[in-house]
Formats: C-alpha cells, structure tokens, sequence
C-alpha cells in the first residue's frame, strides 16, 4: 500500500507482466493521467523499447533527442530528458528503439542493474517534487525489467481477463523474489490488476476467480473494463481521461488511483 508520508521521496512503481497485450502501457498512462487528476505530481518512465507511453502521451518521435536510452547508459542529466505532457502535472522520460540495445551494451557495466536505481536516487529528483514515479516496463524479464525492480518500492502488476490470465505470472513473481534477495530487499507487489474485464464473459469471471483465490489481498478490487474508448484513446495520443472523460474506462483508471492512494484494507506484499 502506497504511504507517501513513510518516503522522503517519490513512490516508485514498476509497472511490469513479461507477457506482452496485457493492458501494462494503458494502465501505466492513465493510472498516472488519473493520479495527476487527483492533484499528485507524477513521472512515468518509458522503459519499453517500443516507446508506446511516450507516443500515447504525445511525444513525437522527432522530439525525443534524450530518452532513457542516454540516462541510463550515457548517464544524461534527468532535465535533459523530462518533457512535460498536455497533461497538468504529468511528465515524461521518453523512450525510442535504442533502448533495445541496451542489454547489450550494459552487459560488461558491474553497476548494470542499478542504472535506472541511481538515476532516480540523484538529489536533482527532489527539486521536481514528483510524488509518484511509475516504470512502463517491456514486455520481458530482461535487464531493463531488471533496473526498473531494482529502482522501485513496489510492482503493480497488469492480468488480463483471459485463459491463460495466471500462467507465467509464477515466473514474475519468481524474479521479484530474486530482487529481493539479491538487489533490492525491499521491493514489494503492489497489487496485480484484472485487465480487459467483461462481466459478461464467464472465462472472465472465472480468471477473477482464480486470481482472488490464488492470490487473496494483492488483486486489486479495481477491474479494468474491455472499453473501446481505452482502445481508441492512444491513437489520438491521449489518456482515455482525457479523450472521453466520463467513459467507463476514464471512471475505472480513477478508481484504480484512489484503491492505490486510500484504501488502507490492501496490504502489498
């Protein structure tokens, strides 16, 4: 559970599921875009290669001549790389495709895997006041996933409502623990999300099913609905808050930052 009062510093989360169409970059937006609503000042850092946060944001490609590529490999300074969004409060560390070669390229660094950790720890981050940080994480368990564990307090992990929703999550949850021993003994699971949820769908509501059982406390009480406007919403570069306000998308993303925020009966683990 996120105690901000408990942290010198920002609350740093990695947004993070190895398997790929998991709803990870659509909630790592709008779960900062709802944050920010909510008068928090928030950070996503786009560590996907992709650079789909950065695009869902409105950052062209042609704008992003620093990116998390030079802050973590060529250690740029972090006000090199901020941009800020159309979105009140909402920044960004943009992403392009050099940062698929970054795995390579570290491999020889002994400090590989606190790259990202001490480029978030600089004293520079406290003059921007960023109450929230959230990671957009690849789709993989590779050495940026591993920097993004490595630099936060806490997982939020994004399940889609679907057969097969839990296999491989076994595996996540096997690294955080190896982060744990190795890197970073305090990291913890936020919470893991229903994605793509459709009440009307048995298999959904059986894959709710499993989860809660399975996994007790840490599922969000927050489901992310299947929504066309959460669809829609990254082809105008826009958080669905934004591109329609009152969908049920938009509502849901709210609920999700306030159970983060506010509700004391969730206990990360």
């Amino acid at each position: 559970m996120s105690d901000l009062s408990r942290l010198a510093g920002p609350r740093i989360i990695a947004v993070a599921n190895q398997k790929g169409g998991v709803g990870k970059t659509t909630t790592a937006i709008n779960l900062a875009a709802a944050l920010a609503e909510l008068e928090f000042k928030v950070l996503i850092v786009d560590l996907d290669p992709q650079g789909n946060a950065s695009t869902g944001l409105g950052i062209e490609s042609s704008d992003r001549d620093f990116t998390t590529y030079e802050l973590i490999v060529d250690d740029a300074p972090l006000a090199d790389v901020i941009q800020a969004t159309d979105i009140q409060g909402l920044s960004i560390l943009p992403s392009t495709v050099n940062l698929s070669s970054a795995d390579i390229e570290l491999i020889s660094n002994k400090k590989r895997s606190f790259l990202l950790h001490n480029a978030l720890r600089r004293t520079e981050v406290n003059t921007f006041s960023w109450n929230y940080i959230l990671i957009d994480c690849p789709p993989s368990l590779n050495l940026l996933t591993v920097n993004a564990m490595v630099a936060a307090h806490s997982v939020l992990v994004p399940l889609q409502s679907e057969f097969f929703a839990l296999e491989g999550l076994s595996q996540l949850m096997l690294t955080i623990r190896d982060i744990r021993q190795t890197a970073n003994p305090g990291l913890r699971i936020e919470g893991v999300l229903l994605t793509m949820f459709d009440r009307r769908n048995n298999l959904a509501q059986q894959v709710e099913q499993d989860a809660r059982d399975n996994l007790g406390g840490l599922v969000f009480e927050t489901m992310i609905p299947r929504n066309v406007r959460v669809s829609e919403a990254p082809s105008y570069a826009q958080p669905v808050l934004s591109y329609d306000t009152h969908s049920q998308g938009a509502n849901s993303y709210r609920d999700l930052a306030r159970e983060l925020v506010y509700n004391n009966n969730r206990v990360a683990a």
